[in-house]
């Protein structure tokens, strides 16, 4: 078994390389640009020789619309995290304690609206947000955003609360305790691990969501971060070093997150594939 570990490691440490390259290269790319001035950007011979500026982050600092976009993604970020996991985790936690077909349905159904295109999303749900009152609102970009991530946090979750000893649940039930109290006294606790994941996933997805939001927000200032990094691309070209700034600004929050969450990440998402 010792031998075959060995053999396995190199093989290992390949993989992590080319991932370390393909996912780290074009950060360094960006981060490049963003210290260039646009001279540098068009010219064919200052890839990785140039004189560094902070220029575009001087600009990009100053705008005015930096402070509210920041602000909108946080806003859209935690708002679409709290309601997706409030309708996800009692979702999973029965789906992972029926024994029916109707769970193989339930799943079936999730996994079916997984596969469903985002933009095939976009008139349906603009009518029915517009029905409502809700386009160019928090609100109405919190519940499309959650209810595109729903079906994935309800898949992940399920495994969490399938991992949990049933016998626990009803030893405490002989004690009598009924079932909401069985939920939030042993299930949820036990399964806060998957819960932290899920939910540093959503931020981390939900704060960089850009279809949604530039569609359904109709006001530049209430544009989200995402959509303020488009808008540098003008009629008139596009300010390289100006979006890529940008775009190091906006990452740095989502940078925070996942480091915070690094080990959460790491043994959740393992948890929830094998399992």
């Amino acid at each position: 078994m010792s031998s075959l570990r060995r053999r396995r490691e190199p093989v290992a440490f390949g993989i992590r390389v080319v991932l370390y390259l393909l996912y780290g290269l074009p950060l360094l790319w960006i981060v490049l640009t963003s210290l260039k001035s646009q001279g540098d950007v068009l010219g064919t011979q200052s890839s990785f020789l140039f004189q560094p500026t902070i220029d575009a982050y001087r600009e990009a600092l100053a705008d005015p619309q930096l402070a509210g976009s920041m602000r909108q993604s946080a806003i859209v970020a935690v708002g679409t995290t709290v309601v997706c996991l409030a309708f996800a985790i009692p979702a999973a936690y029965a789906l992972a304690r029926l024994r029916s077909r109707v769970v193989l349905v339930a799943l079936a159904v999730l996994v079916i609206l997984q596969m469903i295109p985002q933009t095939a999303n976009l008139i349906p749900l603009f009518w029915l947000l517009s029905q409502w009152g809700l386009i160019n609102t928090d609100a109405g970009l919190i519940l499309a955003d959650a209810a595109l991530f729903l079906p994935w946090a309800v898949l992940l979750l399920r495994p969490f609360f399938a991992a949990i000893p049933i016998s626990i649940e009803e030893a405490v039930r002989i004690d009598g305790a009924r079932t909401l109290r069985t939920f939030f006294s042993v299930a949820l606790p036990l399964a806060r691990n998957g819960v932290l994941t899920v939910s540093a996933i959503i931020f981390l997805v939900s704060w960089g969501e850009f279809l949604y939001g530039i569609t359904f927000m109709l006001s530049p200032d209430k544009y989200p971060m995402s959509a303020l990094i488009a808008q540098q691309a003008g009629a008139f070209g596009i300010d390289w070093p100006r979006m890529m700034a940008f775009a190091v600004v906006s990452a740095v929050p989502v940078f925070v997150v996942y480091v915070i969450s690094y080990r959460l990440l790491k043994t959740g998402l393992t948890l929830g594939a094998v399992k």
